[in-house]
């Protein structure tokens, strides 16, 4: 975890510079091979490819704020979308003041879960093809989703998600929340909580994490270093030709993506501004694994076992999800 090559404030130097070829023995000056007498020198007058320009070798800051701009509203929109549909061909509800059907305006806990399941592989797949089209690099590249250093560290994420996860539930135990909450209309039957489990240790984390982590923490940070640069032709000169991050920017981002990252939650939690305080302070968690590492599939790792810690406490407490009646005492 400690590489220096993971450091994000590590300078990143443009391919091919001559500015760097002293101090680097051996290091190219030329993206071109030279040619030896042996070889053909017409071969050099026959283009062997697409011509190199300088924009070639100029580094780019990704995900910038527009990227995950376009992340954000996609998704919203096909989650609309999606639900829109699933209402459309739910079955129609009775009044029962007056006995007459209704169309439902809410989804039950089953559907509702396979409609914002179907949007978020509708979006990871809709982005996982468009955005390497704007970014020359695969998506894994852009969003920095290194999965092998999760691998390689995964002895010590799993457990920092279960202790994280059940140190958690001993704060929330120790604060005041409502006597209920929208998210409890998920856990009133067995298969709505296996459903819930399944989707809220694989699926959600993976998504929640590649829209936090991957886009917007690094767009605010971008988005924060450009507008504190200074206006001068060598500071334009130095972010031209690095992608490296300042301290300051990722943690006014870190602290931006939390908020946002509870936000989203508050809904679920009736607005319990205690719980979000504390999930704001989850998400400052993650995201400094995120930037510790580089690696998103990192965080995502420790924020589906956080949620997986949950669902094992419930899962004891309630003797195999049989007994959910025992959530209320």
């Amino acid at each position: 975890m400690n590489d220096q090559n993971l450091n994000p404030l590590h300078p990143v130097r443009r391919p091919f510079d001559p500015a760097y070829a002293a101090d680097e023995p051996g290091a190219a000056t030329h993206p071109f091979p030279p040619v030896t007498g042996a070889e053909d020198k017409t071969a050099l007058l026959i283009p062997q490819g697409p011509v190199p320009t300088p924009d070639d070798y100029t580094p780019r800051r990704i995900p910038h704020i527009g990227h995950a701009l376009a992340f954000v509203v996609n998704t919203g929109v096909i989650l609309v979308l999606t639900q829109a549909v699933f209402l459309a061909l739910a079955p129609p509800m009775r009044n029962p003041h007056t006995g007459a059907h209704m169309i439902p305006t809410t989804l039950d806990p089953k559907m509702l879960l396979a409609s914002m399941a179907i949007a978020y592989v509708v979006t990871l797949i809709e982005a996982w093809t468009f955005f390497p089209l704007l970014w020359h690099k695969s998506f894994a590249e852009g969003i920095r989703w290194d999965f092998a250093t999760a691998r390689r560290n995964a002895y010590r994420l799993i457990p920092l998600g279960l202790v994280l996860g059940w140190t958690v539930q001993a704060i929330s135990s120790l604060i005041p929340m409502p006597k209920t909450i929208p998210m409890d209309r998920f856990f009133h039957t067995a298969s709505d909580v296996w459903l819930v489990t399944a989707f809220g240790t694989l699926l959600a984390p993976m998504f929640e994490e590649i829209c936090f982590r991957g886009f917007l923490l690094p767009a605010f940070a971008i988005a924060y270093d450009w507008l504190s640069l200074p206006r001068k032709p060598y500071a334009h000169e130095i972010w031209r030709t690095t992608v490296t991050f300042s301290r300051a920017g990722f943690v006014f981002s870190g602290i931006l993506t939390s908020i946002f990252f509870a936000m989203v939650h508050a809904e679920q939690l009736d607005r319990a501004w205690v719980a979000l305080f504390v999930l704001f302070c989850v998400s400052l968690v993650l995201t400094w694994v995120r930037v510790k590492t580089q690696s998103v599939a990192c965080s995502t790792l420790v924020h589906a076992c956080y949620n997986l810690s949950v669902f094992i406490s419930l899962f004891i407490a309630t003797g195999g999800y049989r007994h959910l009646e025992r959530m209320t005492r």
